[in-house]
C-alpha cells in the first residue's frame, strides 16, 4: 500500500484506476505569471485600476508597480489620485528598499502625494496600493520633475 512519503505513486496509481487524468491536471493550470513592473516615464500621467488581479501584498491586499529609470539628484513629484479607495504610494529601489512613502496628500484627501530627491541613479520601482490593504480601483498616476511642473530647487 502506498505511503503519504510516497505521494507520486499516490497519485499514479489513482490514474491507472482512471480515477484522476494526469494530462489534463496540468492543462488547466494558468502559467505561471512573471514579475514584471509596468514601464513609467517621467512626466507621464497615467490612468490605471487596482484589482484583485494585481500583486498580491501577503497581507488580504493587492499592489500594481511601475518600473522608473531616475537620475541622481532628480527632484521628484508622484501623484495618485483615486475617489475609489484611499491610495498609498511608495518608492522602491529596484530590489524593494522603501525610499520613501505617502500615505494622504497635504490638502486632507486620501490621494498620495510624494516628494523626494534621488540619491543614487538607477531603476526604481513606484508601487500603488490601497490602505489598510483592501479596496481598490481605478487610479491616475503621475510622475514628473518637480522642475517640469513649475516648482524650482
Amino acid at each position: 500500500m502506498p505511503s503519504a512519503r510516497h505521494p507520486l505513486l499516490i497519485i499514479f496509481t489513482l490514474a491507472n484506476l482512471g480515477l484522476i487524468n494526469i494530462t489534463n491536471a496540468n492543462a488547466q493550470l494558468p502559467p505561471p505569471r512573471v514579475y514584471q513592473p509596468l514601464p513609467i516615464i517621467l512626466g507621464e500621467t497615467v490612468e490605471d485600476k487596482l484589482s484583485n488581479q494585481d500583486i498580491p501584498t501577503g497581507d488580504g491586499g493587492f499592489a500594481r508597480d511601475y518600473a522608473v529609470n531616475l537620475k541622481e539628484k532628480d527632484r521628484i513629484l508622484i501623484e495618485i489620485i483615486s475617489d475609489q479607495f484611499d491610495t498609498i504610494v511608495i518608492l522602491m529601489t529596484e530590489d524593494g528598499q522603501t525610499v520613501a512613502e505617502n500615505d494622504d496628500a497635504p490638502d486632507g484627501s486620501t490621494n498620495s502625494l510624494l516628494f523626494t530627491t534621488i540619491t543614487t541613479e538607477g531603476k526604481y520601482i513606484i508601487r500603488v496600493r490601497s490602505f489598510a490593504l483592501t479596496g481598490g480601483g481605478d487610479f491616475t498616476i503621475r510622475v514628473a520633475k518637480m522642475q517640469e511642473i513649475g516648482v524650482t530647487p
